[in-house]
């Protein structure tokens, strides 16, 4: 009997954020032959013990991943890893502490990065047992290409269209305003309520998220007055609550919050991208968008240099207003493209040249997975892997109906409104209409939540 390609497993969590990028790595591998599993990441891991053996596509490695990843590998599943908040990271003693577990690292494969400074980060890190290393980039990336950025170029019209002429605010002050305020992670180190031990610096970095926080409520009815003449459109986080800025737009009518489809069409709509340290202003800089970073406190320790070297720098409200009117009037643009891609390039790998989508299915293909699944663990294992899928399972399906639990169903649908079999078809055909690739691919519902991407 020929032996079977492995199966890629490709969870998701937030939707708006990570489904575009996770389709089109979905189609690189199903062209090359990979059957791929594709969906909410809750949902894949309720189904994971009737998965046929692969490879699982995790995009963290923290405390909190230990034990699926036990599970996984007890089921016959390797994993591929990369860290989704890589690009933008404290320091690196922090980063491992908040970011990295050794125990999850061991059960790991491979690891993917944005660039070589989050290899860097990854190799420096004491948990660290030279499980391979691959600059791959991050598909994320490649949506902003020149040979791809068109995907989003009708949702833009739209946006314009809808909107006029509009400035967009990207918040992520999630760990201090989040969806459920128990969960915010930094603000409640600043409070005392953390359980466990909380370090100086927790308490620090959430002091200062918190000033910037303020900063931002303050600065936001101020601006939409200097800007009556625009649309000024506001973006939480996925996982920020969006109270406080909708009570700054009962008295605004030119102020829209919304966290509605994929960031990208949005950043290529707007006239200016204003934000604070936000992984926006990175992919505003790609794509050529003018960049503000709004600095009203700077502190070195805290702050992530790479979202100052590729924006607009102002630390003044008086700066901001200046400065975005400048821009908005055309007088001003963004920071020069040599200026942003020296400053881009230490961090992201693949903006040039192959996909960074290829380079980490290549990944795949080098390690022969391929030709055939991982090996099949004992019984006992499989056994025992099968047993905790349920036992867990359960857990998790009893939390989903616990107000303020970090696995509440509401928070999910929030952050996975979920997707149809037609909408993913059409993502994948207007891949293939830029690229003139994934031909004959197909989609096909598994279970809720859940579909298969396959030749």
């Amino acid at each position: 009997m020929a032996a079977s390609p492995s199966t890629i497993i490709m969870p998701v969590e937030n939707q708006v954020r990570e489904m575009d990028a996770k389709i089109l790595l979905s189609c690189v591998a199903a062209e090359r032959g990979y059957p791929v599993l594709i969906g909410s990441r809750a949902y894949i891991h309720f189904a994971v013990a009737s998965i046929p053996r692969g490879v699982y596509m995790a995009k963290s490695m923290k405390t909190r991943s230990i034990r699926m990843f036990k599970i996984l590998n007890q089921l016959g599943h390797d994993i591929l890893a990369w860290d989704e908040e890589g690009l933008l990271r404290e320091p690196d003693e922090i980063y491992h502490r908040w970011r990295l577990s050794s125990v999850a690292m061991k059960r790991i494969a491979f690891l993917t990065t944005w660039g070589e400074n989050n290899a860097s980060a990854f190799r420096s890190f004491e948990g660290y047992e030279n499980t391979p290393i691959k600059v791959t980039g991050n598909p994320r990336i490649d949506l902003l290409r020149p040979e791809l950025r068109e995907f989003y170029r009708s949702e833009a019209e739209a946006i314009r269209e809808q909107f006029g002429n509009f400035i967009l605010i990207n918040t992520n002050f999630s760990k201090v305003n989040h969806y459920y305020p128990e969960l915010g992670e930094l603000k409640q180190a600043v409070e005392g309520k953390k359980s466990g031990k909380t370090e100086p610096y927790d308490i620090g970095k959430g002091r200062h998220k918190l000033a910037i926080f303020e900063h931002f409520k303050k600065m936001l009815p101020v601006f939409c007055d200097a800007f009556a003449d625009y649309t000024v459109v506001l973006r939480p986080h996925p996982s920020e609550s969006h109270q406080t800025w909708l009570d700054v737009a009962k008295d605004h009518p030119n102020l829209v919050v919304t966290n509605e489809g994929n960031v990208h069409p949005w950043l290529m709509a707007a006239k200016v991208v204003v934000a604070n340290g936000c992984t926006t202003l990175v992919e505003s800089a790609i794509l050529g968008t003018a960049g503000v970073n709004y600095e009203p406190e700077a502190v070195a320790e805290y702050d992530f240099a790479i979202t100052s070297d590729v924006s607009r720098r102002v630390s003044t409200l008086e700066e901001l207003l200046k400065t975005v009117r400048s821009i908005v009037d055309g007088e001003t643009g963004p920071l020069d493209y040599a200026t942003r891609k020296a400053a881009m390039e230490p961090h992201i790998a693949a903006l040039e040249g192959r996909l960074a989508a290829d380079r980490m299915i290549d990944v795949l293909d080098e390690a022969g997975y391929g030709e055939k699944q991982p090996s099949a663990p004992p019984a006992i294992d499989r056994f025992c892997g099968w047993y905790h899928t349920k036992i867990r399972t359960y857990e998790k399906r009893i939390n989903m109906n616990k107000r303020g639990h970090r696995n509440n169903i509401a928070l999910h649908d929030h952050r996975y409104p979920g997707i149809t079999a037609e909408e993913m078809l059409n993502t994948i055909d207007r891949f293939r209409q830029l690229l003139n690739r994934f031909h004959g691919l197909q989609v096909e519902k598994h279970s809720e939540h859940l579909y298969w991407i396959h030749k």
